[in-house]
């Protein structure tokens, strides 16, 4: 059995190799399947570690094997290569050199965790059981995801991949910890956009138009009703509208209002369910109205489940590495999404949080915002973690 200790020293000393990846990635991000820089910088790490590499998987994914000095299990490590179409506004010398394009939500630290899985690993392969697949997917950030295509181009395949593990940095976690939790962990993620058809006007004569404004007021506020009143208490469910767009002029009713929004649901029974929830009410208030409307309900990331088996394995490494007091047990699940659930769709997997609060009296700006930023402590935790987890399932 591999002493624990071990990893968790030889993870430290690939501290500065892992913040220089970390950096570079930050400086040269690139959003939803445009990330050919970044496979290809990603693709030659993997080739100097002496992987077998495929590049160019499902546009510009990148998947490489290790294989260990007995044939055994398959398991695999994920990482995010995409960025968002935001600016960056940090004053750091590591800030994005893309305009309007940056890592705002931790995806450059993904890679450079698992990249760094894979040089610890390598230094165990000769008493390894197995190997290890690691994936790198574009376009987490844009629906319907980058791992459904992942998936459909056979990165679970060849060799069967029988586990599966994902890391996601998280602002509000302390260095040197990690969060996990069974069962759903992230939920799904749906997009609803919704026209409202009236019969346009001057604003002084409203009698004699149908308001699609009007109209599309009491549709956002009759669908809260589906959280207040329509559903279990005790089951979560959001719906927010997060778009509005009609009119032209400030005294012209317009004939139409375009609406757009989110549905998060944490069962899949549920999520069933509310499409016909929204029709009930779309046709509810629009026939009141005497409007009409149109619904485009696009089902897009799955709720996130981990599995218990797996996530016990994980919880273990985790305690073996870090300690009982950094391996942190979420009680609820995040109403945010994540298409690693697709993966888990298929097999059982784990996906958990890296803690990397910035260091004292800095700000902490939560994903997605323009000054999101990692204390870079965290990037040989996660690689110590990861990895661990790995060589424990392949010595099961």
């Amino acid at each position: 059995m591999f002493l624990s200790k071990e990893v968790k020293v030889s993870a430290e000393t690939l501290k500065d190799r892992l913040v220089e990846i970390r950096r570079h990635l930050h400086r040269y991000p690139e959003t939803a399947f445009e990330e050919e820089k970044t496979g290809e910088y990603i693709s030659t790490l993997l080739e100097e570690l002496g992987l077998e590499v495929k590049k160019n998987v499902a546009g510009t994914g990148v998947v490489a094997l290790l294989k260990g000095s007995e044939e055994g299990k398959t398991i695999a490590l994920r990482a995010d290569m995409d960025a968002l179409p935001l600016q960056d506004v940090k004053d750091a010398d590591y800030s994005s050199r893309h305009p309007g394009v940056c890592h705002a939500c931790g995806h450059d630290a993904h890679m450079a965790v698992v990249i760094g899985a894979a040089m610890l690993l390598l230094k165990y392969r000769d008493r390894m059981k197995g190997q290890v697949k690691f994936i790198f997917q574009p376009a987490e950030e844009k629906p319907p995801g980058g791992a459904s295509f992942m998936i459909e181009a056979g990165v679970l395949n060849h060799p069967s991949v029988e586990a599966i593990l994902g890391i996601h940095t998280n602002p509000y976690f302390p260095v040197g910890s990690v969060a996990l939790k069974k069962g759903p962990v992230m939920a799904a993620a749906d997009l609803v956009k919704i026209k409202i058809i009236g019969s346009g006007g001057h604003g002084a004569a409203p009698h004699q138009t149908v308001d699609p404004i009007v109209t599309a007021a009491q549709v956002i506020q009759g669908l809260q009703l589906i959280a207040s009143r329509r559903v279990d208490p005790l089951e979560s469910v959001v719906v927010t509208i997060g778009k509005i767009q009609g009119g032209e002029k400030f005294n012209i009713i317009p004939r139409e209002v375009e609406l757009e929004g989110t549905v998060r649901t944490l069962t899949s029974d549920l999520r069933d369910q509310v499409k016909g929830m929204i029709e009930k009410i779309l046709e509810g208030i629009t026939s009141a109205c005497g409007a009409q409307y149109e619904l485009e309900y696009t089902r897009n990331y799955p709720v996130l489940v981990n599995d218990n088996t797996i996530t016990d394995l994980v919880e273990a490494a985790s305690r073996e590495i870090l300690g009982e007091e950094n391996t942190l047990l979420l009680e609820k699940p995040l109403m945010g999404s994540e298409d690693f659930a697709n993966y888990l769709e298929h097999i059982p997997g784990s996906y958990l949080f890296l803690g990397v609060r910035p260091e004292e009296k800095k700000i902490i700006y939560p994903w997605h915002h323009p000054g999101y930023d990692i204390n870079e402590e965290a990037l040989p935790v996660g690689a110590a973690v990861l990895s661990w987890a790995v060589l424990k399932f392949l010595q099961k």
